[in-house]
């Protein structure tokens, strides 16, 4: 259970990653904009919010994996507190944006999927 917990906290790190990517790095940029459904005007606009927002998914991102580096060195219950942070701190990210913003659910259920693995299957680990 608990290297499934790490595989889908792992890919929510990655996923986390891109976003960061994305709203830091590549906001203004077409594609980015087509994902976010803005137009250019409204990207310039939130630039500085989104490069903001984007390193808070950076460090999400940053907390998971240090929490999965510990769990594979042994250092179970600091890796487990460390990945429950990250991957918790992402899934209530989505549910805020889905209870925001309902049309947001496709993006909601995107970000919110694989974190929520991640910590379920972590805390049946831990249970069993």
């Amino acid at each position: 259970m608990t290297v499934l917990a790490a595989v889908f906290a792992a890919l929510a790190a990655v996923l986390h990653v891109w976003i960061f990517v994305m709203e830091s790095l590549r906001w203004e940029h077409p594609s980015t904009r087509r994902t976010f459904q803005m137009t250019a005007d409204e990207a310039a606009a939130t630039r500085e919010m989104a490069y903001n927002q984007g390193f808070y998914n950076l460090f999400l991102a940053v907390v998971t994996v240090v929490g999965l580096v510990l769990l594979a060195t042994d250092q179970t219950d600091a890796g487990r507190a460390l990945v429950f942070a990250g991957c918790g701190s992402m899934l209530a990210a989505a549910v805020v944006l889905v209870a925001r913003s309902p049309e947001r659910l496709r993006a909601a259920v995107a970000q919110g999927t694989m974190p929520l693995l991640a910590v379920g299957l972590l805390a049946l680990s831990i249970a069993v």
